[in-house]
């Protein structure tokens, strides 16, 4: 198995091109199974989990044609089947658009339980509400999802809590649906913008994504034969934007929607680092060790639960008391175990962590429990005195394209390396 190892002690300088969003790549890929036709996504990010989804959508009887790395044609005129293969679907959170998708274009769908990163309780059941609502039968049963409806019909569809996936989900599932369908206290992330931008550009009638209320009137089929590009990934952006200020360094992070990263520009600035926006680009600059700072994570426009770990490395380091308020997940905080390896002084208990900052940290061999906490590490050993190695990578490679090259790109001294011993 592979392993990164860093040697660090390095000051980030340069520039990062960010790719296309994880999370919104996730959804518009099976969404794609909603149209009678063909279509061509760009800026694609090259991760596993992309790679995951496309591999089904061609189990279940689409065509795709990779133009470019980052650039798939899909045609999903033929759909064939509408059981997803369950080893596949379980190795991914993302794999649940399959129902909605499925349910849309099908009326049935069977998917395994989805899989990812180990955070904690993530029950569907806003989900499985919204599909019922319009008029599905859900069951859940032997490790898998199976969905069918005679037909689906609009309906006001009231989420009891805010949840990107329900969100996303129950839009697809209405596109095709009769009638209005309006989702409140809908999520208002950048993605699901996106997916609803997607959708629109193939014949869909959303309005109001963004915002919480969602409004989708059905119709009768999506055409494709268009071409659309994944909206950049913000929170890759804030990676390298919170890897500038605990490396004292200086990026221009290109390929990004500032307005994005508000939230997260307030407490870089806070920390006293410096931020300027571009049209298209961020300038993160810092001289100094952080300064304290105070979070809570929130569903957008709040602080991204996406964004917690990699500034957890900043507050490790910062000059004096930091506390952490996670507001999403149970099990966000593993990470701290890691980074107490290399010498940070964090207590993390339930949903809160406190953060001694202390002036370094040194390498050590640490693992990636989890899709951002890999994130947070590479940055920790990029600051660190000394060698770290970090193990686990599968978590790392279902959302970073390239992460080591991009990394090595401004100065990092990284490698990824086959370990036997692992």
């Amino acid at each position: 198995m592979d392993k990164l190892v860093i040697h660090g002690g390095t000051r980030l300088k340069g520039e990062v091109i960010i790719s296309g969003a994880k999370n919104a790549a996730v959804a518009i890929i099976p969404a794609t199974l909603l149209i009678d036709g063909i279509c061509t996504i760009s800026n694609i990010p090259a991760i596993s989990d992309v790679k995951i989804s496309c591999k089904i959508l061609q189990e279940l009887g689409a065509k795709l044609t990779w133009n470019t790395p980052n650039e798939v044609t899909i045609d999903t005129r033929n759909i064939t089947c509408a059981n997803a293969p369950i080893d596949m679907t379980s190795k991914f959170r993302a794999s649940y658009y399959l129902i909605g998708s499925l349910l849309g274009r099908c009326k049935s769908a069977v998917v395994g339980l989805p899989g990812g990163c180990n955070l904690g309780a993530r029950p569907i059941d806003q989900h499985i509400k919204g599909f019922e609502a319009l008029g599905a039968n859900v069951e859940v049963s032997q490790g898998k999802i199976t969905a069918t409806a005679k037909k689906l019909v609009g309906t006001s569809i009231y989420l009891d809590m805010v949840s990107v996936g329900a969100t996303i989900n129950i839009m697809l599932a209405s596109v095709l649906a009769q009638g209005t369908t309006i989702i409140e206290n809908a999520a208002k992330e950048p993605h699901i913008v996106d997916v609803a931008n997607f959708l629109n550009a193939m014949g869909a009638d959303i309005r109001g994504a963004g915002t919480d209320v969602i409004k989708i009137n059905g119709v009768e089929k999506l055409v494709g034969n268009t071409s659309y590009s994944v909206v950049p990934d913000q929170i890759e952006a804030g990676t390298f934007m919170l890897a500038a200020v605990a490396t004292k360094g200086d990026l221009l992070i290109k390929n990004c929607i500032p307005e994005h990263l508000d939230c997260l520009t307030a407490k870089i600035l806070e920390m006293g680092a410096n931020v300027e926006y571009n049209d298209d680009s961020i300038h993160v600059f810092a001289n100094k060790r952080p300064n304290k700072a105070n979070i809570k994570t929130m569903p957008y426009p709040g602080f991204p639960t996406d964004l917690q770990p990699q500034i957890g490395v900043c507050l490790a380091l910062a000059n004096g008391t930091s506390i952490i308020n996670e507001g999403i997940w149970d099990s966000r905080f593993q990470y701290t175990a890691e980074l107490n390896k290399m010498g940070a002084n964090i207590t993390a208990q339930g949903k809160s962590a406190i953060f001694e900052g202390v002036k370094e940290l040194y390498g050590a061999p640490v693992e990636a429990t989890d899709l951002r906490a890999g994130a947070a590490l590479i940055i920790a050993g990029i600051v660190a005195k000394g060698e770290t190695s970090i193990t686990n990578l599968v978590h790392i490679d279902r959302g970073y394209e390239n992460i080591e090259e991009k990394f090595r790109g401004i100065g990092a001294n990284i490698q990824r390396v086959v370990d036997e011993e692992i």
